[in-house]
């Protein structure tokens, strides 16, 4: 797991000089985790990707996976996503990626799409937050936000709004895992970390001159009990995607369903014509 997560810093700072292959024969998958998770939730993918002969990259964003910062310490969803902002600006030129977000990691794609869409292929969205314009209105929470009220923290004061949130460890199998091997769940409840729940509810984007000429797919998670499939519709709809998916998943179908999400991928990435 620490050869996963190690390899994200390399990566990045191989964006400017190292491999600079982005041809459609060797696609680079750029993976983002979701809230609580880091770029080790990908492992199954990563390792069934590569296998195939495709790049990829799994990130950690600010406060997750091994990053050093803490949750409470984050307040600004631009600084929870810099990591996904400073490894796309730091490709060459004309490279772009197969940008794939998972649960809140959606938000960092859509973030993604406005600020850098020229670097993006295809966005694909998997069981995860798709909202044009972040959380701007309150149809947008009631649609893109699970519900993160089980465990708070409070790192400006017991008087002011939550920073970071938890899932306790006695209902992390049930609500994220609950189709997923149970060794998977375990290693998970491992490494979970509280995830920066005020940086992402401030999540709202401006949109880009780019942000409409980048293809976006969208897969859905059938059992998902944290993004509920009813919200994933209700997004969909509202933002149509290029083509939607479906697994018969958790909400984390990179342990439940790896096999045919990995099929998924390459089909949507091969879905979308090369510019």
């Amino acid at each position: 797991m620490g050869e996963v997560a190690n390899n994200n810093e390399g990566e990045a700072a191989a964006g400017g000089g190292g491999e600079r292959e982005s041809s459609p024969a060797s696609p680079h998958f750029v993976m983002v985790h979701g809230i609580w998770h880091g770029g080790w939730c990908w492992y199954k993918i990563r390792c069934l990707l590569e296998s195939s002969g495709y790049k990829v990259s799994c990130l950690d964003l600010k406060a997750a996976g091994i990053h050093p910062s803490e949750a409470s310490s984050v307040l600004t969803f631009d600084d929870y996503n810099q990591p996904l902002i400073d490894f796309l600006s730091a490709l060459p030129p004309h490279d772009q990626v197969i940008l794939v977000g998972h649960s809140a990691g959606g938000l960092s794609v859509t973030d993604a799409i406005h600020k850098l869409g020229k670097k993006i292929h295809v966005a694909i969205y998997v069981g995860a937050t798709m909202l044009r314009s972040g959380f701007s209105t309150d149809l947008d929470i009631q649609e893109g936000s699970p519900d993160l009220s089980d465990e708070l923290g409070f790192g400006l004061g017991p008087d002011q709004l939550p920073t970071s949130c938890f899932v306790k460890k006695e209902f992390q199998r049930k609500l994220m895992y609950s189709l997923s091997p149970l060794e998977d769940s375990i290693l998970a409840s491992m490494l979970l970390r509280p995830g920066p729940l005020l940086a992402l509810m401030q999540a709202r984007f401006s949109e880009g001159a780019e942000a409409e000429q980048v293809k976006r797919v969208y897969i859905k998670t059938l059992h998902d009990r944290v993004l509920k499939p009813e919200q994933q519709d209700a997004m969909v709809k509202r933002w149509p995607p290029s083509q939607v998916f479906a697994l018969e998943s958790d909400h984390s179908p990179f342990f439940s369903t790896p096999f045919q999400l990995f099929t998924s991928l390459l089909k949507a990435s091969a879905s979308i014509p090369s510019n």
